[in-house]
């Protein structure tokens, strides 16, 4: 069951097993939306699954994650015309297009990327700190290491997220999810 982490044998393969189960934690909580689910807010806050799986796909495409991914890649704004509040979890990140199965697919596509990339990282590669208003002015690079334990963190996080705002939305929990996520029937009693 994708619930529990891979058994791990270094560093490496640890920073890699638990950064890309935490997404996968998230795309599974995505199963079964239709179009309004995935955009509903039940909760006090503006977040919805769909814009949480947005926020997730794009901090791992700007910023220290990306350069993790891809090194020689320079921290930078995005490209695409779009800037840092972006990522936000807000309703407007989730685009027209987007369904629970396409951002499921990129997010499965992203933690493969993760698991790939940290599996033969060097933990102390030394990796630039994006511009940005949250990141410390006078800090100029982080190990590596730091920015896999902080994208465990950061995804950790959003699945605890993902969890209460699927559950609100229909009552289905982690343990359901991540075994209909494995192919796997769900009977509570089990």
């Amino acid at each position: 069951m994708p619930f529990l982490t891979r058994t791990v044998t270094d560093e490496r393969d640890a920073l890699a097993a638990f950064a890309a189960q935490q997404i996968r934690q998230i795309a599974a909580t995505l199963q079964g939306l239709d179009a309004q689910q995935l955009r509903a807010t039940p909760s006090a806050s503006a977040m919805s699954l769909g814009a949480l799986a947005r926020h997730v796909l794009f901090i791992g495409e700007h910023g220290a994650f990306a350069e993790l991914l891809d090194p020689g890649r320079t921290p930078e704004q995005p490209q695409d015309g779009t800037d840092w509040a972006a990522g936000a979890v807000l309703p407007e990140a989730v685009r027209p297009a987007d369904t629970a199965e396409s951002l499921r697919a990129a997010l499965l596509a992203l933690a493969d990327r993760v698991e790939a990339a940290l599996r033969t990282a060097d933990p102390e590669m030394r990796i630039p700190v994006p511009e940005a208003p949250w990141f410390p002015p006078d800090l100029e690079t982080w190990p590596a290491r730091w920015v896999a334990l902080h994208m465990v963190e950061e995804n950790a996080r959003h699945a605890g997220h993902a969890d209460i705002l699927r559950e609100s939305i229909d009552g289905r929990t982690a343990y359901e999810l991540n075994a209909l996520a494995d192919g796997e029937e769900w009977s509570p009693e089990e």
